[in-house]
């Protein structure tokens, strides 16, 4: 019992500790589609686009494994 309510204690302080404060407004408070400010637009610069093709490749691959996996142990 003591033990759960040291645990219990501990996550409710880190809680409390790592929403302390709020976090800072992106790119300094500036306009990121301004020309020439040098901000990165809110969200960041780096294309997902190819990352979202991959992602999608790798889920299908997978699905279509476990499909044929359990076909042939059928």
């Amino acid at each position: 019992m003591k033990k759960l309510f040291a645990t219990a204690a501990f996550l409710v302080i880190c809680a409390v500790a790592l929403i302390s404060q709020t976090p800072p407004p992106p790119n300094g408070g500036e306009n990121p589609t301004e020309p020439g400010s040098g901000n990165t637009p809110v969200g960041g610069g780096a294309p997902i686009a190819g990352g979202i093709e991959i992602l999608l490749v790798l889920g299908a691959a997978y699905g279509g494994k476990k499909v044929w996996d359990f076909k042939k142990n059928r």
